[in-house]
């Protein structure tokens, strides 16, 4: 692979790694809740986001001038948007916890956020192994377990959402979690998307 390929595979691995960061902070902001403090918090994940947006950007610079690159332009390309895509969903997680004005924390969103960060710390490891996926031995289980990841996501909404349903007399209330919970489902997606996306250009490039 040539010296300046390096460039794009470590980006990647620097959006991963922001990934798990912001995943780690909404598990801590989940499990310690303090409404007072919701406006810090999305200063904090604000600051993740921001982060992985000039990660994208200097891809989309690299990209533009690049004669060549490692594997197909639009392919990275999709990679980048895939993986910023991650951080503006999990953002939007705790600004609907600001808009609906949530004051408790459903246990659920907590083994949710846990869930995310195992798909980030996964998404860390393919893209480690992503700059030698032809010669890696370990990838290919590595986006498996991300999607079995992404499975367990499915039935906790699925499990989740008809618990609120049955037991909150709250209309609001249930239209607020219903809202977080499909945003919570769009982040799990995500990290899936990502997997599935390097999994794609495995499948083109051997």
């Amino acid at each position: 692979m040539a010296k300046g390929d390096k460039f794009y595979f470590d980006n990647f691995m620097e959006c991963a790694s922001l990934s798990k960061q912001a995943a780690e902070y909404l598990v801590s902001c989940l499990e310690n809740f303090d409404a007072d403090k919701i406006e810090e918090m999305l200063d904090t994940m604000h600051s993740f986001e921001h982060s992985a947006d000039k990660k994208k950007h200097e891809m989309s610079e690299a990209l533009a001038k690049a004669f060549v690159t490692p594997v197909d332009r639009e392919d990275l390309d999709l990679m980048s948007h895939q993986l910023d895509n991650v951080l503006d969903i999990m953002e939007e997680v705790l600004q609907k916890l600001y808009i609906y004005d949530i004051k408790t924390i459903e246990a659920s969103a907590v083994e949710y956020a846990k869930n995310l960060v195992r798909s980030c710390d996964l998404l860390c490891s393919i893209m480690g192994e992503f700059e030698n996926f032809k010669k890696s031995k370990k990838i290919h289980a590595l986006i498996v377990e991300c999607n079995d990841v992404e499975e367990e996501c499915d039935k906790l909404y699925l499990s989740t959402v008809r618990a609120i349903t049955k037991n909150s007399s709250d209309t609001l209330e249930k239209l607020s979690w219903y809202k977080i919970f499909d945003c919570f489902e769009e982040c799990a997606d995500a990290c899936e998307h990502v997997s599935d996306c390097v999994g794609s250009i495995i499948m083109k490039n051997t």
